[in-house]
């Protein structure tokens, strides 16, 4: 199951083992049960501090994780490779004593939730977003007796996938109910389960002292402002929903300077880990509600809370589009998916569609045509937008289609999940429907700028910030940068270099301001 380079890895990792720990292992006769005991045998043969055993369990084939002589709490439904192989890895150390990363504060919530947390998260193991869950999740049981959890590999599980009629991932149930959809932070998941957590940590915000620099996004473009901004000496806070922003849903990046390639989550680490180095106060599970002026630039927050800053840098980068036709919120995560590496697996053997014909969406075709039965692009202009290597790749493939001058009218379901969409022909004006069980949307970036709306900060129509040659707003003070701004390409490297330009003319301004 592991390679020799893999398993010295491993062997590095365990030496951070202080206290045994038991692998327990439900499987029978089949294949996937014989490659998980075979994987369970593997580890532990690394480190005398890890026993194995056979146990029974609701599911096979599965794993457990537990500290010697306690009854397990973590468990892997499935072979945890690929995204949730460093899943394993962390539960292994957590469980043998070796301590999580996490505040300080955030360890000692979880340690005082009351109440009996019964945890399940379906993933697919080409996934970039589950680990993140599986991992605070797995974090939470290790910490806290009345919380277990347990990772289910949906495309084992085929079964309870379609009775819970899960198309998305991570989906994940608490004590048998929906709990939540898609890439959730530790954070996050505490603050559903702590009802008084939100207005404490808004408290706690409130009495932060101000900023010189505040940067609002923890993209690539606030990540390079926070460190040039920190370099100088200044007092600097970064804030945002999740670190990383959309880096976090990449998956190949091909195109990063230096780096022939990298996986937007490891993109992500490494620039968090930097900015840290700098002592940037980072304020995570945050979201900006509006910008206004007072002695300082105040920044309210959604949670109730208003930080201040002599300057601001707005780096809220961008999201997917949405199609805005009917059905389409409906039928989100039921059919309707924005990411095929994380949702393909789910349509294995079914037909399905990508809008869009940019290269992110003939690259998802040419990725999902390798998984699903057939795939059907629909491009709303008489000419795809893509790269012509990738043009070339996808008309290869025996099983993509592409319609020109399809304008996506509907999203068609049955009540609980999509069985098709309908079109218009815009050269005929003949109204088309599509038989498909999943619907790929691929066409596009919205910026992240609505709290903006009203303010001095000076938007174009289409939402973005307009910015100068040095990244300043029209609002004193304020500056900006990366996909949010009126810079043209929206690139990973671009947004780095827009983020550093903001922070010099955000110091440059704060000199001349006497500050």
């Amino acid at each position: 199951m592991l390679d020799a380079n893999l398993k010295k890895q491993l062997d590095t990792y365990l030496q951070n083992i202080v206290s045994p720990i038991e692998i327990s292992v439900s499987g029978d006769d089949s294949p996937k049960s014989k490659e998980l005991l075979e994987l369970a045998a593997e580890i532990s043969g690394l480190s005398g501090n890890i026993s194995l055993k056979e146990a029974a369990a609701d599911r096979t084939p599965s794993m457990s994780v537990a500290p010697a002589g306690q009854a397990p709490r973590v468990s892997f439904a499935g072979i945890p490779m690929g995204h949730e192989f460093t899943s394993l890895v962390l539960a292994l150390l957590q469980a043998g004593g070796h301590p999580s990363k996490a505040s300080p504060e955030l360890l000692e919530q979880i340690r005082n939730l009351e109440g009996q947390f019964h945890f399940e998260t379906y993933i697919s193991l080409s996934c970039q977003n589950c680990p993140d869950v599986v991992q605070a999740l797995n974090l939470m049981a290790t910490l806290n007796p009345n919380i277990s959890h347990v990772m289910i590999d949906g495309a084992l599980f085929q079964d309870e996938v379609n009775r819970r009629q899960v198309m998305a991932v991570p989906a994940v149930y608490l004590n048998g109910e929906h709990f939540g959809q898609g890439r959730m932070s530790l954070e996050e998941i505490i603050g559903k389960l702590d009802t008084g957590a939100a207005e404490r940590k808004a408290a706690a915000l409130d009495e932060k002292a101000p900023y010189d620099v505040l940067i609002v996004g923890g993209g690539p473009a606030g990540a390079a402002a926070a460190i040039y901004a920190a370099r100088k000496g200044i007092r600097t806070g970064l804030v945002a929903e999740r670190f990383g922003g959309q880096v976090m849903d990449t998956v190949g990046i091909e195109n990063f300077i230096s780096v022939p390639y990298t996986e937007g989550p490891k993109l992500a680490a490494s620039l968090e880990q930097h900015v840290r180095e700098y002592g940037v106060d980072i304020i995570t599970d945050q979201r900006a509600a509006g910008i206004r002026r007072g002695e300082l630039i105040e920044l309210p927050l959604a949670s109730g809370a208003t930080l201040r800053g002599k300057a601001v840098i707005l780096a809220t980068g961008a999201r997917w589009r949405e199609l805005k036709v009917p059905g389409e919120a409906e039928y989100r995560t039921r059919g309707v998916a924005y990411c095929p590496h994380c949702d393909g697996p789910f349509f294995k053997g079914k037909r399905v569609a990508v809008v869009g014909g940019g290269n992110s969406g003939i690259e998802a075709a040419i990725d999902l045509a390798g998984i699903v039965e057939h795939v059907t692009v629909l491009e709303f202009a008489d000419s795809l937008r893509a790269d012509e290597v990738l043009q070339r790749k996808a008309r290869s493939m025996g099983n993509i289609d592409i319609i020109m001058n399809a304008q996506t009218t509907a999203v068609l379901g049955d009540g609980s999940k999509v069985t098709g969409m309908q079109y218009t022909d815009r050269v005929s004006g003949d109204s088309k429907r599509l038989e498909v069980a999943g619907i790929f949307v691929q066409i596009g970036l919205v910026p992240n700028t609505e709290f903006l709306q009203g303010s001095e900060v000076e938007l174009t129509r289409f939402g973005e910030v307009v910015i100068d040659a040095k990244g300043a707003t029209s609002m004193a003070g304020v500056f900006a940068a990366g996909d949010a701004t009126t810079v043209p390409y929206k690139q990973i490297i671009i947004s780095m270099g827009a983020g550093a330009t903001a922070a010099l003319g955000a110091f440059d301004h704060l000199i001349r301001a006497g500050s």
